[in-house]
């Protein structure tokens, strides 16, 4: 059973920083690409960054030059660095991963989600 596990949310007033973290356990044999999401209250869930397992990355505009997405391959775990919070990037934020991963039933690629972690930016 693959999980994600998001960790390193939390308050921080406007121009401050913090990193989130998400780790993969279980039987995991490759992730391909990996990424961050997020959802504000009454809003719809929206892409915020992607890193493939090449090494390359997406961003949404709003987060472009203020967060950084990277990946540490040994570890299983991709890190989001958010720098210059604004009010508006408080959300709930989930990792997102396309994992190929292998059990007693056989392997496949499948989608998987983390449970979310709460990013508040005070004004």
């Amino acid at each position: 059973q693959v999980q994600l596990v998001e960790s390193g949310g939390g308050l921080v007033q406007a121009g401050g920083s913090l990193r989130v973290s998400c780790a993969a356990s279980g039987s995991t044999y490759r992730i391909n690409t990996i990424g961050w999401y997020r959802q504000a209250p009454g809003k719809q869930r929206e892409l915020v960054a992607a890193i493939s397992s090449r090494g390359n990355t997406n961003y949404a505009d709003s987060v472009k030059g203020r967060f950084t997405i990277s990946r540490d391959n040994a570890k299983n775990t991709v890190y989001l660095q958010m720098d210059s919070l604004k009010p508006e990037d408080t959300a709930v934020y989930y990792c997102n991963a396309d994992l190929f991963a292998c059990s007693g039933l056989g392997c496949s690629t499948n989608d998987y989600w983390g449970q979310g972690t709460q990013v508040t930016v005070s004004s």
